[in-house]
């Protein structure tokens, strides 16, 4: 699917599995707050789009009708308040740059996970918690469980396992502070959080659902994972150790004998699983100062190990994998959408 967002409405295009439009199945949601106000997320069967707000989550239908509103905290963190509509801050300076959390749906869309700033109006947390990660039916947005996510974050993104509705994962970010990742997992009564060891960045999870990567909060370090933390055997790389520097910043090292100013090379926070085995990373903010950022195909399980990816045109941006062996990009002026694939030099 996909998904457009400005101020005033999302676009839902549902795609076929060549990235083809289907005829006359686009679908628009009026948004109620402008987008940088939030995060959103649409419903795998594009029936609704649920807003993660400054004082909200709110689930809105293609008619603009609000199926459901949970309320909570104010992200702007020296507010208090508990908002009862978007107006109430909407003009107010000091609300112009609110942190925020993030909403997801589970693998067969009748689950939201919601990541909020505490409290509820009503509940049994402490009311003190900073942050709560809730499970909300996706038909009446009734709050079936919710959890202290015990951070204070900037942000956050939702990762729903592809094949388990009952588990997902949860990256926060805290700015310099840290990078908590949390995986939670609900099976009909109970939500149980796991704190996975580490500031990390969840970056993807493989088609099984079984396998995560992750990038370190410093950018120095990417790896896969199983569900519980573990980095699995032989599958963590340091950025310095793997990738070689760019090829205009060595050209520059011959050049200059002062080592102070050197460009040490970091992952980005971006990339993902093309299948099981194959990951796509970056290495493009790092790469900005010398020139063309570097995308890299992974082989995790034989003996090609890192490749850079050679594009037929040059590529401004970090790569997003979408699966089934495909990942894409945008343009520079951020209006062109590209999907890739793998091209071996046998033709196959």
């Amino acid at each position: 699917m996909l998904v457009q967002r400005n101020d005033e409405e999302v676009v839902a295009q549902p795609l076929d599995d060549a990235f083809v439009p289907r005829s006359g199945e686009s679908v628009r949601f009026p948004a109620p707050w402008p987008r940088h106000r939030g995060t959103w997320e649409v419903a795998p069967d594009a029936s609704v789009t649920v807003f993660a707000g400054v004082h909200a989550v709110r689930a809105v239908e293609p008619s603009g009708a609000t199926r459901w509103e949970v309320r909570h905290g104010c992200w702007y963190g020296a507010c208090r308040e508990m908002h009862e509509s978007y107006d109430e801050y909407a003009d107010r300076p000091d609300h112009r740059y609110p942190e925020s959390g993030s909403v997801g749906f589970s693998a067969d869309g009748k689950i939201v996970w919601a990541h909020v700033r505490g409290p509820l109006p009503e509940g049994e947390l402490n009311p003190d918690t900073v942050d709560e990660w809730l499970v909300v039916d996706a038909e009446n947005g009734r709050v079936l469980a919710r959890a202290n996510a015990e951070a204070a974050a900037a942000g956050s993104v939702h990762l729903t396992h592809p094949t388990d509705p009952r588990q997902m994962g949860l990256s926060i970010g805290e700015g310099q502070d840290g990078a908590p990742l949390r995986w939670g997992r609900w099976d009909g009564k109970e939500l149980t959080v796991d704190h996975l060891e580490g500031d990390l960045c969840l970056l993807s999870l493989s088609p099984s659902g079984d396998r995560l990567m992750t990038v370190s909060h410093d950018q120095d370090s990417l790896a896969v994972r199983d569900s519980s933390g573990t980095v699995m055997e032989a599958l963590e790389w340091e950025a310095e150790a793997v990738i070689p520097r760019h090829p205009e910043a060595a050209s520059a090292d011959e050049d200059d004998d002062d080592d102070d100013d050197e460009m040490l090379v970091c992952w980005d926070w971006a990339g993902g699983f093309l299948d099981e085995s194959t990951l796509v990373a970056s290495t493009a903010e790092s790469d900005d100062e010398w020139g063309q950022g570097r995308h890299w195909l992974i082989d995790t399980a034989g003996a090609a190990g890192f490749v850079p990816i050679t594009y037929p045109s040059p590529v401004s941006c970090e790569p997003t994998a979408l699966g089934n062996g495909t990942w894409s990009t945008v343009s520079e002026s951020r209006d062109v959408l590209h999907v890739w694939g793998v091209h071996l030099p046998n033709g196959a």
